[in-house]
């Protein structure tokens, strides 16, 4: 007979089953509530295999709503309860339930440690469902780490289990797997195989949850081969899903896919505006990987507009992101995506010195070449590696104020009127205005502002003496006076090199700094002639 206090197991059935198929629906709160009424309806039997499930049931839906502090204590909790009442099978599902925590959380090893030993739990308990579950996790935790081969080994195994159990919903998320990875690969028609079954799967089974996130996923591998036309249509489609599903996420990322598609076939404005909402999901969900990819599409978006000064503000945006995930060691190809969007930011930085320069007919390639030498005199200066990357930027934008400046004058001739002077003394302080509101992840603005300044206090706009003027500066305006006097100006024809270093070394203590101008007579100017990337 059950004890009164107790709920017949019957009870506790129908909750579950219910708190399931609110899952499956995507109704995660109405099935957190409803496996919580199981839990409580256990009273006096709260340590058993069944109330471990009910956590790790519990747990798993603060996770997938992104709650991940409150999903591992409560999968902590199940873990203690299954070892206490010495179920092999319960601690293997807390240890791989952990295991997703960790890894979402970005702690790639903590999660490899729980999955390994859940692994080897489901094995010695005969519990071939969870072991393929295991072995999914671990695929996905190669794939992060870039070892496609080993990822790809993983998620077949996986498969290949869940299918001997049966068509069910694990069956649906190991082809979503097979079909992201091998999307990754440019293996097209295992992919597109893959999702297709994976979306006739959940269709049978009316999992609206899955559906909608393999739905979504799908869409990358339309956008990766440029098929148009199917990807809006894929878009819609994932986009009716989530809705129904109540899956944020994968709205955030439809919405991703729909602004790439509208760049890609030349609607900018409709572009933006997809950015957009994708950029407010990932916020809100604090999902660092879609903010900075969003981050990455506007500043493309902006770029094809000309619009550079959107363009690096996106830039800076994405920059600072990968940067956080490159910290968290949340994927492998992160330092691939920075290297490449450094790359863009350079690309970037010097068109727009290119566009201000076009003005000038007597400067053309100036800021580029006082980015060569600038760099490498900070080099031997002492500054830091990963810093010369940013100072190269602020060197090619350290004219971006001449905007202000009409053509005529920086054309003339002859020498400046005093008006004339004033208004070309004007650019250092518009530079800054122009670039005050970029935030790169190094401060370019003392460079753009005070490279006029003089080591004697003469110069402007400051009037800054010796090292009160910021040391990029200094460097700055040693590289920029160089320049000016090796090139033809409008007044005057171009000086030989060793012209030009007697001529700066009368400078040195005056308007140059001296230690700085000695060392940059040292230099191979040869040597500089490209850009300094790898330095950078």
């Amino acid at each position: 007979m059950t004890p009164s206090n107790i709920a017949s197991p019957v009870s506790v059935d129908s909750l579950v089953a219910a708190a399931r198929a609110a899952e499956r629906e995507g109704r995660r709160a109405d099935a957190r509530a409803l496996y919580e009424d199981a839990l409580q309806s256990l009273r006096g039997t709260s340590h058993t295999p069944l109330a471990a499930s009910l956590l790790r049931w519990i747990a798993r839906t603060h996770q997938e709503d992104g709650a991940l502090e409150v999903a591992g204590e409560i999968a902590g909790a199940a873990l203690e309860v299954s070892q206490r009442v010495d179920d092999p099978a319960g601690v293997a599902h807390a240890n791989n339930l952990l295991g997703n925590v960790e890894q979402a959380s970005g702690d790639l090893e903590a999660a490899t440690g729980h999955y390994t030993q859940a692994l080897r739990q489901a094995r010695a308990a005969g519990d071939l469902q969870l072991a393929a579950m295991v072995e999914q996790n671990l695929g996905i935790i190669g794939t992060i780490r870039g070892d496609y081969r080993m990822a790809l080994r993983q998620f077949r195994l996986s498969l290949a289990t869940h299918r001997s159990l049966g068509r069910t919903a694990y069956v649906a998320h190991a082809l979503n797997n097979v079909a992201m990875l091998c999307t990754r690969m440019r293996r097209w028609r295992p992919a597109d195989r893959a999702f297709a079954e994976a979306l006739e799967l959940c269709g049978e089974l009316g999992d609206v949850a899955t559906g909608a996130r393999i739905a979504g996923n799908r869409i990358e591998l339309l956008v990766a081969r440029g098929r148009w036309p199917e990807a809006r249509e894929a878009c819609a489609r994932a986009r009716e899903m989530a809705e129904r599903a109540g899956d944020n996420g994968t709205l955030g990322e439809v919405w991703k896919h729909l602004g790439m598609i509208e760049r890609e076939t030349g609607r900018p404005r409709e572009a933006l505006r997809h950015l957009d909402r994708a950029g407010k999901v990932a916020r809100e969900r604090g999902d660092l990987l879609l903010e900075a990819q969003v981050a990455r599409e506007q500043a493309l978006v902006h770029w094809g507009r000309r619009e550079h000064r959107g363009t690096l503000q996106a830039l800076n945006r994405a920059h600072r992101l990968f940067t956080r995930l490159q910290a968290r060691r949340e994927l492998a190809e992160v330092d691939a995506r920075l290297a490449e969007l450094e790359s863009t930011f350079l690309a970037i930085v010097a068109q727009w010195g290119d566009s201000i320069e076009s003005a000038d007919r007597y400067t053309r390639g100036h800021c580029e070449r006082v980015a060569n030498y600038a760099c490498a005199l900070a080099a031997a200066a002492g500054v830091e590696a990963d810093v010369l990357l940013w100072f190269r930027m602020g060197a090619l934008l350290h004219d971006v104020g001449k905007i202000v400046v009409p053509a005529e004058i920086l054309n003339k001739p002859g020498a400046l009127t005093p008006d004339e002077r004033r208004l070309m003394e004007r650019h250092p302080d518009a530079g800054v205005e122009l670039i005050g509101e970029m935030d790169f992840p190094w401060d370019i603005r003392p460079m753009v502002r005070h490279h006029h300044e003089a080591w004697d206090g003469s110069g402007y706009p400051g009037g800054l003496a010796g090292e009160q003027i910021p040391l990029s500066a200094r460097i700055l305006c040693v590289a920029d006076v160089y320049d000016a006097l090796a090139t033809d100006r409008p007044y005057r024809p171009a000086f030989p090199h060793e012209r030009t270093l007697e001529i700066m070394a009368r400078d040195a203590g005056h308007k140059l700094d001296p230690r700085l101008f000695a060392l940059f007579r040292d230099l191979d100017l040869s040597a500089v002639a490209e850009p300094l990337l790898a330095a950078a």
